[in-house]
């Protein structure tokens, strides 16, 4: 049998030396180093925690309840004005929180309107809203008409609103703001007392109060940015009519608004 012819034999077993020189040696076992893991990974949204200066700001305000506080965490951070009361479950609600209250700082002011109606239409809200918080930063009273929210109203409702309450004298000026400040310049300057004038400038809005007594300040959101708007509310609301013969002409433009409106 083959199995026992000796050339067989020896052909097999060099076949099997030629298979096994074919393959190659095994590499030796390399220790993978463990991953180099972070020591400390910080969350995204905890890291945006860390940098702000406060978690709410409710600095607008002078009286703080406990609506106001709902939804804040243990150790949130706080800003209200230095000079804003709590109410009794407020007080409750910051000791139990351990909530951190932090002052804001009142900036020196040259405004020398101390109170101010304010109002807008959808496109207006969001810098109404930030308005509101310049001018408190300013101590300026300040009476809100809307809107809101950024849900499409009709800019001449709030216009008639504004204006209503500084023609009868209830506040010292308006300030309206829509898209362009053309359309509720015009649907303020219907009511009687009422004198708006339209500025996307601080030279402008001067000019209005110095020389036209404009009691109302109409901006367009769409016309300026927030930084800007914030410039021409304070030119005009540091501003006032001196000089008599701009007096003389603003008595003027008064006798043509009554003589329409017997």
């Amino acid at each position: 049998m083959a199995e026992n012819n000796p050339e067989v034999r020896e052909r097999v077993r060099k076949l099997v030396q030629e298979v096994l020189a074919s393959v190659p040696d095994a590499e030796p076992a390399v220790a993978t180093p463990p991953p180099d893991y972070p020591q400390r990974v910080v969350v995204n949204s905890l890291r945006q925690k860390a940098e702000r200066e406060f978690d709410r700001d409710e600095s607008s305000k002078m009286l703080i309840t406990e609506d106001d506080l709902r939804g804040l965490s243990p150790g949130d951070r706080l800003r209200v004005d230095e000079k804003a009361r709590f109410t009794p479950l407020a007080r409750d609600l910051v000791a139990s929180l351990g909530l951190e209250l932090i002052n804001k700082t009142r900036r020196e002011s040259i405004i020398k309107v101390r109170s101010v109606a304010i109002g807008a239409d959808h496109g207006g809200f969001e810098a109404k809203e930030e308005l509101k918080k310049f001018l408190a930063d300013s101590d300026v009273k300040i009476r809100d008409f809307g809107t809101n929210s950024q849900e499409a109203v009709d800019y001449p409702d709030f216009a008639h609103a504004v204006a209503s309450s500084v023609g009868a004298g209830h506040v010292e000026a308006g300030i309206l703001i829509d898209g362009a400040g053309i359309g509720s310049a015009m649907a303020a300057n219907k009511v009687p007392g009422a004198r708006a004038a339209a500025c996307y400038s601080v030279e402008l809005a001067k000019n209005s109060r110095e020389h036209n007594g404009a009691n109302i300040l109409t901006l367009g959101s769409g016309q300026n940015d927030i930084g800007q708007l914030k410039a021409i509310v304070e030119a005009f609301l540091s501003s006032e009519i001196i000089e008599e013969r701009h007096k003389r002409r603003v008595a003027k433009i008064d006798t043509i608004d009554k003589q329409y409106r017997r």
